[in-house]
């Protein structure tokens, strides 16, 4: 019997009705599935067999942060277990992305005389920077490769004193020259002890005399940790950028892009062929992208982006474990499709991503309405690391239900993990998101046809189901997990229904209080300030930023603020810019600061520290980005826009106003009459005041609407401008 005809037979009795034939048999993305299942030993697809393995596995997963699966999941280690060094034999190699902090596993330990040497490798694969450096848990700063002694005379009393080095991890590295100068002799550690590819840092401690020994190191020898902007990633929005090339790459906290590494060419994560992988759905991931930069409004004013990721992970642990956190730090949603492309979701509803279930498609099904009292959540207590508390796991404010706990007569609560999360705001966003869809308690199982395939990819479910689910008949169902499973008709999803409202943000109620930081004093007893918020301010053409941080309550303390332009290029930041504010007051637990112009248009670092009467400074707080935004006007909206619909693609033209601060337009587009969910066209396309502008993009077939945004130079919008309908064909 043909392979065909197999084919033919199994879909016909797994289908039940002739009339879905056609439609599911010749699927150019089903095809691959069905013949990966009933092949010999798989399919090949150019030069990859897919096989039964890989196609049993699940074929599209949601983030674990909540229950007993996220406990049951792998999981990185903890934001606490990088102050203190891995010692191991053999230690698993390390990867980290975004900024943390991280002080690796060590590859020597080693006391030669009055010294003690330390090398600790900290990633397997080159990185942007290092920005900060510890000894146990004091925050030290460098002279050249000199620790600075703090005030107390610790790590320089007497003879003592301590050098770091640090190298990047670059493809052929340079040897530690201070370390091989002392060690080589003894064949410990040679100039072919380079670490090639291998970022790391190097530590030399020399004794003191036995009288100030206790004062220079009174926690024993020093044990040395980093906060660095680690992995280098591919920006596949930018044209400048090659995957092919890791030197055009860049540093990035964005989640879709840091997914997109670990599933592609991180040596740690699932190394799959990004031309399979990526390259077929490389709008869709570039919608994501747009999205987690997306500017969320903060209470008080200024933005963040929605979705930003830092962490580190072992290789010990395998690649899921760093991807379920990564889908976890922006409410992700990862499809594997048959042919072998990944689609990437995250938490932004959209009706383009959605999917229709009729009652046709359905096999059977398994759905509760309400939980058990065991099951019950009435608190949610979301968390997340914090780098103003030298990063460990803090709570944000949590969200609970007063009626449901009066009903139980008890608090039932649970916790919801962001832990490669940093930023409070983002994890309270994170954790609504979680706490809408605990409280609407619908959830399930469905076993889906074949002719439901379209659904098994989509992470939303329009249910047209009168008969069979007239409770759920045109409901919106969120796709948490689905896998193939022939005996159940097809494939088998776990489904939980979706909030009307699960967008809805409103910051002066949603964002909660600030999680409190303890005011740890340095060597010198100054706490560090804990920045609040930051804000670019517009002032005729020239900008200065905002600054907003937690009274320290001691009038002594002179705040200071430093600034630097992120990247001057080839990734490579500025010089530090500081303003001392002598006259700064207090109100309502909060000190504003304004700084004097700073650089427009620019992504700065901002830092805060308080001087001391005696001019001694505390430490740096942790850096805050934001956007020197100098023109804050939107343009007048463009004219005369018209659209052609064509095979595959669509025509846009218009004319652009004549505004002086138009700089150029991004259009958008959707399957539905709705600019609040459509989805971006990058890059925007640029042009002069007045000009008459076209633009060509692809689109899946059917009806479909467009809208032009004329932007200027500092990206802030105009009131869109609606194509109408039009014909992909």
């Amino acid at each position: 019997m043909s392979l065909h005809h197999r084919m033919m037979l199994h879909r016909y009795g797994l289908g039940n009705s002739t009339s879905l034939y056609s439609t599911v048999l010749f699927d150019p993305i089903f095809t691959p599935l069905f013949t990966a299942v009933f092949g010999a030993a798989g399919i090949t697809i150019g030069a990859t067999t897919i096989s039964f393995a890989s196609i049993a596995s699940a074929i599209a997963v949601t983030a674990l942060s909540i229950g007993i699966q996220m406990l049951l999941a792998p999981k990185p280690p903890k934001a606490e277990d990088g102050k203190a060094p891995i010692s191991q034999s053999i230690p698993y190699r390390i990867y980290a992305v975004g900024r943390t902090r991280l002080s690796g596993a060590r590859m020597l330990w080693e006391a030669v005389g009055a010294d003690l040497f330390s090398v600790q490798a900290l990633t397997g694969h080159r990185i942007k920077s290092i920005n900060r450096y510890w000894l146990h848990d004091d925050e030290v700063t460098l002279a050249g490769d000199r620790v600075n002694g703090l005030s107390s005379g610790r790590y320089s009393k007497g003879a003592a004193h301590v050098d770091i080095y640090t190298r990047l991890g670059l493809p052929t590295e340079t040897a530690y020259s201070a370390v091989v100068a002392k060690l080589a002799s003894q064949d410990i550690w040679t100039s072919a002890h380079r670490g090639d590819g291998q970022s790391s840092i190097a530590m030399i401690a020399h004794n003191a005399s036995a009288k100030d020994q206790q004062s220079a190191f009174p926690y024993g020898p020093p044990s040395p940790s980093v906060e660095g902007d680690w992995a280098y990633v591919w920006d596949y929005r930018d044209p400048a950028q090659s995957p092919t090339n890791p030197n055009t790459w860049a540093w990035t906290r964005n989640c879709a892009l840091i997914i997109a590494w670990h599933l592609c060419f991180n040596e740690f994560g699932f190394r799959l062929d990004y031309q399979k992988a990526l390259l077929p759905v490389i709008d869709l991931w570039k919608e994501e992208a747009d999205i987690c930069d997306e500017p969320v409004a903060l209470n008080g004013g200024g933005t963040e982006p929605r979705y930003e990721c830092n962490g580190w992970d072992t290789a010990e642990n395998g690649p899921k474990s760093g991807l379920n956190a990564m889908l976890s730090a922006c409410d992700g949603h990862l499809v594997s499709r048959g042919d072998g492309a990944r689609i990437l979701t995250v938490g932004k509803f959209r009706e383009s991503r959605c999917a229709t279930l009729t009652d046709a498609d359905i096999v059977g099904h398994q759905i509760q309405y309400d939980v058990l009292f065991e099951e019950e959540i009435n608190r949610l207590i979301p968390k997340f690391t914090y780098p103003d508390t030298n990063y460990t796991t803090t709570d944000t404010d949590f969200f609970e239900d007063g009626a449901a706990q009066l009903e139980s007569g008890r608090v039932l609560a649970e916790e919801a993990n962001y832990q490669w999360v940093h930023r409070w705001r983002q994890a309270r966003r994170l954790g609504k998101r979680d706490w809408l869809r605990l409280r609407e308690k619908v959830k399930g199982s469905i076993d889906v046809r074949l002719s439901g395939l379209n659904a098994i990819y989509s992470r939303w479910i329009i249910m047209d189901t009168p008969g069979r689910l007239p409770r759920l008949n045109g409901k919106i169902m969120e796709n948490r997990r689905s896998v193939l499973a022939l005996t159940s008709g097809g494939f088998s999803m776990d489904v939980i229904k979706s909030p009307d409202n699960i967008d809805l943000w409103t910051p002066s109620i949603d964002e909660g209080q600030q999680p409190p930081v303890p005011g740890t004093p340095n060597s010198a007893g100054i706490v560090t300030p804990v920045i609040n918020l930051v804000q670019s301010q517009a002032n005729g053409g020239s900008v200065y930023i905002r600054v907003i941080i937690i009274d320290p309550a001691d009038a002594s303390l002179t705040p200071v603020v430093r600034y630097r332009i992120a990247d001057i290029g080839s990734g490579v930041p500025g010089a530090w810019v500081e303003q001392e504010f002598t006259d700064a007051a207090a109100s309502g637990g909060y000190i504003n600061l304004n700084t004097n112009t700073v650089p427009v248009d620019k992504l700065l670092d901002i830092e805060v520290a308080f001087k001391g009467s005696d001019g001694t400074y505390s430490n740096w707080s942790p850096s805050e980005s934001v956007l020197s935004t100098a023109d804050p006007t939107p343009p007048g909206v463009v004219i005369s826009v018209t659209k052609t619909g064509g095979s595959g693609q669509v025509t846009v033209n218009w004319v652009a106003p004549n505004s002086a601060n138009y700089a150029g337009a991004r259009l958008y587009w959707n399957t539905v009459n709705t600019f609040g969910s459509a989805t971006a066209v990058s890059p925007p396309e640029y042009g002069s005041p007045g000009s008459a502008c076209s633009r060509t993009f692809p689109l899946s077939a059917g009806t479909r609407y467009a809208w032009v945004v004329a932007l200027n130079r500092s990206g802030i919008a105009s009131t869109e401008v609606a194509t109408g309908s039009f014909t992909v064909t």
